[in-house]
């Protein structure tokens, strides 16, 4: 029995079936984030014109946020959600760069959050998104993702 050089105790052919079924813990990690964070931005970017989730996105936006943006709340929203089309877009396409791009988004959100002094479970929430882009940034930038 022939064994691999870069894993001891395994045949060449039995390391590329365990490769194959998704038993390199790194890769499916990365896979696995890489999904989440293109589908989540995308869908809740669409939500911010469909309105399927919540009914009203304007109570999570911070006074002084829609102040920065141009025109009312409701379409400081869909500036938004727009905004989060393309990021997950951008994590589809480059997801070392727009993993990056997602955790500064979710840190900004995050902030609006605590200043709004609503939604503490919901930034709470949010920063553990931002570790796990942080993540899938750090895995994308490494061999795995090559």
């Amino acid at each position: 029995m022939t064994t691999s050089s870069t894993t001891p105790g395994r045949t060449a052919s039995t390391a590329g079936h365990a490769r194959a079924i998704g038993t390199d813990g790194a890769l499916d990690a990365y896979r696995l984030l890489r999904t989440v964070f293109t589908v989540a931005p995308i869908l809740f970017g669409i939500d911010k014109f469909a309105e399927v989730l919540t009914d009203h996105w304007e109570k999570y936006l911070a006074p002084w946020v829609n102040d920065l943006i141009p025109g009312d709340a409701h379409q400081a929203m869909l500036i938004i959600g727009v905004i989060e089309i393309v990021a997950g877009l951008l994590v589809a396409f480059a997801p070392k760069w727009g993993a990056v791009v997602v955790a500064l988004w979710l840190a900004g959100i995050i902030v609006n959050l605590l200043i709004l002094g609503d939604y503490y479970d919901v930034a709470l929430r949010d920063f553990g998104l931002l570790v796990g882009a942080l993540a899938l940034a750090r895995l994308a930038a490494s061999p795995v993702a090559k």
